[in-house]
């Protein structure tokens, strides 16, 4: 999304990336971002919590207007519960193999942006 985001961004359309994935999101660097504590797969909450939901966007487009420096990631506060036991066991729902047996299988992300190819160097560099 980040790609994307700074393509439009070239051509003079403003974005905001809403993201459940910070360490992600900033290895990417978007041109601004607003983080919510979710798990992968629930960025913008519960399936059919519509309350919820709208109240997200607008929290992260208020806070998203205010950001001045590009790349900057916001915390918008929104949590998936107080209760961070969920964080442990925390799977997106979507079976996508980020979890095992061993639990988190995920590598921590590192500075240096990592591209699957030469082009996709080049375009993010553009």
């Amino acid at each position: 999304m980040s790609l994307v985001a700074r393509a439009l961004e070239a051509v003079g359309v403003p974005t905001l990336t809403l993201t459940a994935a910070y360490s992600i999101t900033a290895s990417a660097n978007p041109p601004r971002a607003a983080y919510v504590e979710m798990p992968l797969g629930y960025t913008a909450g519960r399936p059919g919590d519509r309350e919820f939901q709208l109240n997200l966007l607008r929290k992260a487009l208020t806070l998203g207007v205010a950001i001045e420096t590009p790349g900057t990631i916001v915390d918008t506060g929104v949590r998936w519960s107080e209760d961070r036991s969920w964080k442990s066991a925390a799977s997106s729902g979507l079976n996508n193999g980020v979890i095992s047996a061993e639990g988190d299988t995920r590598q921590e992300r590192v500075d240096t942006p990592q591209y699957q190819s030469e082009d996709d160097r080049l375009a993010a560099e553009a």
